[in-house]
């Protein structure tokens, strides 16, 4: 008895080493797609973050531009301003005059 006992133990034994090598084997399989898959992510977030650098630039650029076309426009209106109060003086002054 002690002999079945033993060589179904040593069966199971065996097995079970030859499941656990099997798992082992998957695993390191996972294992290397996992870091396949994680140098691609990796690959993809430098190509996002240099495409957002890119966009973050001209997006940035265009705001300075408006920026100043902006300043540039309030200071020709504050000449054409200046420019007609003080047509508005001299047509005060010319019609006083009469």
């Amino acid at each position: 008895m002690e002999d079945k006992t033993f060589e179904l133990l040593s069966k199971i034994y065996g097995e079970m080493q030859e499941g656990f090598k099997s798992i082992r084997g998957e695993v390191k399989e996972l294992r290397e797609e996992l870091k396949g898959d994680i140098h691609e992510v990796s690959q993809n977030l430098v190509r996002l973050e240099n495409k957002m650098d890119d966009n973050h630039k001209a997006l940035y650029d265009g705001y300075k531009q408006n920026r100043e076309g902006i300043y540039i426009l309030k200071e020709e209106m504050k000449k054409l301003t200046d420019k007609v109060e003080h047509q508005e003086i001299r047509l005060q002054v010319i019609k006083g005059a009469k």
